[in-house]
């Protein structure tokens, strides 16, 4: 019975051990993702959405509403049109938006995600050298609501995954995941 109390514990101390290793190498640069931010030309496709978990979202999935693999924190967004661009100093962005309306939107609009086009307003880059990724914060009105407005914070990692919160002033907060990319060319 001790030997095994022993064995136990060596690989306790083994496996603490590789952990610790994995979890302090630091993150390799990723030069293609400076050349986007700085030249501020990429394009996020997100794969998920995570609403803010509320008692309607409980109620749908009680219901079983949801699609297969999916859960209410944690929805599939793959074969979804989604996208946000960054180009220059304007955004564009179309979102699926699953959660609560604070506050009504259009009348008669049947068009309920998330949608803006424009110039961004209090856009901020940040680089974490240590992480190797990016923040980048910016405020635009909704394309077809002026009276809405998001505050969107978005984080690019070293290995192109993505992280996009998004706070509005008439829904619920929710956040996306996916991965970022150049602008492709289009050609003639």
């Amino acid at each position: 019975m001790r030997v095994v109390g022993v064995m136990f514990g060596i690989m306790l101390v083994i496996l603490s051990c590789s952990s610790a290793k994995k979890n302090s190498v630091s993150k390799a640069p990723n030069p293609m993702l400076d050349r986007m931010v700085a030249q501020q030309e990429f394009v996020i496709n997100s794969d998920w959405a995570s609403p803010m978990v509320t008692t309607s979202l409980n109620a749908i999935a009680n219901s079983g509403l949801l699609q297969p693999g999916t859960t209410i924190n944690n929805i599939s967004l793959i074969g979804n049109t989604n996208f946000l661009k960054i180009k220059g100093d304007s955004v564009f962005g179309y979102l699926p938006y699953f959660g609560e309306r604070r506050m009504s939107g259009n009348y008669g609009s049947n068009d309920i995600g998330i949608s803006f086009e424009g110039l961004a307003e209090e856009f901020t880059v940040k680089k974490d050298s240590i992480k190797q990724e990016y923040q980048i914060y910016f405020e635009i009105s909704d394309k077809k609501n002026s009276q809405e407005s998001y505050q969107l914070r978005l984080t690019l990692f070293a290995n192109l995954k993505s992280r996009l919160n998004v706070n509005s002033s008439h829904r619920t907060p929710i956040n996306y995941s996916g991965i970022v990319e150049a602008i492709k060319v289009e050609e003639d």
